[in-house]
C-alpha cells in the first residue's frame, strides 16, 4: 500500500514536470538561439531593429569586413561626382608588387597597367583583393594614410562608437607595411569594430547605397575580361545561391579572416520583401572544422531563426486615431479642438505570437503647444503635431541600431482639418463668458460651503 502511494506520487510529480516544460515561456531575444562566436548580432535591415545580440558592443578584429567602409566612401565619392566609374588608374610598382603576393587575397595588377575604378571596385567586393583596395584608397583619398583619416571621420559621422581604422583593407599592418610609405597605427595593429558598429555600417551601406548588392551578389566574374590581365574571381561568400553553401536570398556582404580577428562574416539575405543583416565575429571553430563552414553555419542559424520567427506587419494603419487622444485642444480658434490621426501606416518586424506586447504611444511635439498644452490657431490641415510609435512591454527589448532606424518605426501625427483663428468679437465674447463663468463658479462654491 505504501509502495503504491509512493509510485502514484512519483508519477504525479513526473506529469507535473512535463506540464511545466510544455508551458510556453515569454520569448527572449537572447534565449532562442545561441551563436557560437565571440560576438554576433542580428537586425532587420529596413529599420535596424535588433533581434539578437551577443557581446555586440565590444571592439574586435574585423579583417576584410573593413572593406565595407572602403566601399561606402567610394560609392559616396561616385555619388557626389568626385570619382567616376570609368576613371583610369595606373598601377605603381608598390601596388603591383602587393597584388602578386600569393599570401594575400588579390587579383594581379600589372605594373604601369591601367584599370578603371569599376574593375578595381569589383575586385575588392568579389575577390576581396587587397591591392585593388589600396588602389581605391589612393583614388578616393590621395593616399592610404589620408584615406584612413576619412574612414575614421566617416565612422564618427555614422554614429559608430567602438572602432579604430588603421588601413583600408583589413590586413594586419605588418602585411601592409612593405607597400605603403606611411603606416597608421602600430606596426602590427589591425582594424577593430564592435559587432553593433559593423551591423550599423552594413545597415547604412545597404540603405544609403543599395546598389552595393549588385556587386556583392556576383558569385563569379572575370577581372579585366578580354584583356591580357584577365583573371577569374570567386566570391568568398559561399552562401550566395550559386555557390557551395547556398542560402536562399543571400546577396552580400563581406567575409573577413586574419589570425587576430578569426573567422568573421557580415551577411544579408532577403525573402518575400523582408531583409536581415547578420554579423558574426571570431567564430569558434571545432578541431578539424573549416573556418568558412563555421562562420556560415552560425550565419545560417541566425537567418533561419529570423525568417522562421519574424514577419513584417502593419501594426498601425494609415489614418489611425489614437485611443484617448483623438483630438488636441485649440485656443484662439473658431473651434476649440482639432482631430488628429497617424499620417501613414506603421510597419514593424514582429515576432510571431508577440503582436500584443506592443501598444501605440503618442508623443506630442511640445514646441507646437502653449504653456497650457494647447495648439494656437490658426492650425493648418495636415500640420504635424507629434508622432505615434510602438512601446514594447518586453523589458528585454533590444531597440534599434541608430536613431534613424528608430525614426523609421514612427508615424507622424497630423491634424485632420484646419482651424481658423476666431475674430476679435468671438474672442471677446469668450473672454466675457469666461469672466462671468469664473464668478459664477466662485459664487456656487461659496454657497455650497454654507451647507
Amino acid at each position: 500500500m505504501k509502495r503504491s502511494w509512493v509510485q502514484k506520487s512519483f508519477v504525479c510529480f513526473l506529469v507535473f514536470l512535463m506540464a511545466m516544460s510544455m508551458v510556453q515561456k515569454p520569448a527572449s531575444a537572447q534565449g532562442d538561439i545561441d551563436v557560437n562566436a565571440n560576438a554576433a548580432i542580428l537586425v532587420e535591415a529596413s529599420t535596424g531593429k535588433v533581434l539578437y545580440e551577443k557581446n555586440s558592443e565590444t571592439a574586435l578584429g574585423i579583417a576584410s569586413m573593413t572593406k565595407m567602409m572602403t566601399e561606402y566612401l567610394l560609392l559616396e565619392a561616385v555619388n557626389e561626382g568626385k570619382v567616376k566609374w570609368d576613371q583610369k588608374y595606373t598601377v605603381p610598382t608598390s601596388v603591383s608588387n602587393m597584388s602578386h603576393n600569393d599570401g594575400l587575397s588579390n587579383v594581379p595588377l600589372r605594373e604601369e597597367g591601367t584599370y578603371n575604378v569599376k574593375e578595381l571596385y569589383e575586385a575588392m567586393a568579389i575577390e576581396s583583393a587587397n591591392a585593388a583596395t589600396l588602389a581605391i584608397a589612393e583614388i578616393v583619398g590621395g593616399s592610404e594614410a589620408n584615406f584612413v583619416k576619412m574612414m575614421n571621420k566617416k565612422a564618427e559621422e555614422l554614429g559608430l562608437e567602438s572602432y579604430k581604422f588603421v588601413n583600408s583593407s583589413g590586413l594586419n599592418n605588418k602585411d601592409l607595411a612593405p607597400y605603403v610609405d606611411q603606416l597608421t597605427g602600430g606596426p602590427e595593429e589591425e582594424n577593430v569594430m564592435s559587432a553593433k558598429d559593423t551591423a550599423t555600417l552594413a545597415y547604412r551601406l545597404l540603405n544609403d547605397f543599395p546598389e552595393v548588392l549588385e556587386t556583392s551578389s556576383i558569385a563569379k566574374k572575370l577581372f579585366a575580361e578580354g584583356t591580357e590581365d584577365e583573371f577569374p574571381m570567386d566570391n568568398w561568400n559561399y552562401m550566395l545561391p550559386e555557390l557551395i553553401r547556398a542560402y536562399e536570398g543571400m546577396d552580400g556582404l563581406k567575409t573577413g579572416t586574419t589570425d587576430f580577428a578569426g573567422a568573421c562574416f557580415t551577411g544579408t539575405a532577403e525573402r518575400n520583401g523582408m531583409r536581415f543583416i547578420t554579423v558574426v565575429m571570431d567564430v569558434k571553430v571545432d578541431p578539424g572544422e573549416n573556418s568558412y563552414d563555421a562562420r556560415f553555419d552560425e550565419t545560417r542559424k541566425m537567418l533561419d531563426y529570423a525568417f522562421n520567427n519574424y514577419t513584417m506587419q502593419e501594426v498601425i494603419p494609415a489614418d489611425y486615431k489614437i485611443k484617448g487622444q483623438k483630438t488636441l485642444p485649440v485656443v484662439k480658434g473658431k473651434e476649440k479642438e482639432v482631430g488628429i490621426k497617424a499620417e501613414s501606416a506603421l510597419n514593424m518586424v514582429v515576432k510571431n505570437g508577440e503582436e500584443k506586447i506592443y501598444k501605440p504611444k503618442f508623443v506630442v511635439d511640445k514646441k507646437k503647444l502653449n504653456e497650457d498644452g494647447k495648439l494656437t490657431a490658426p492650425v493648418k490641415k495636415g500640420e504635424k503635431v507629434g508622432y505615434v510609435t510602438l512601446e514594447s512591454k518586453d523589458k528585454n527589448d533590444l531597440g534599434y541600431l541608430t536613431d534613424k532606424g528608430s525614426s523609421a518605426a514612427k508615424s507622424s501625427v497630423v491634424t485632420v482639418e484646419g482651424v481658423e483663428k476666431a475674430n476679435w468679437f468671438v474672442l471677446s465674447m469668450r473672454a466675457v463668458g469666461g469672466f462671468f463663468g469664473d464668478i459664477w463658479g466662485s459664487v456656487t462654491s461659496t454657497v455650497k460651503g454654507w451647507f
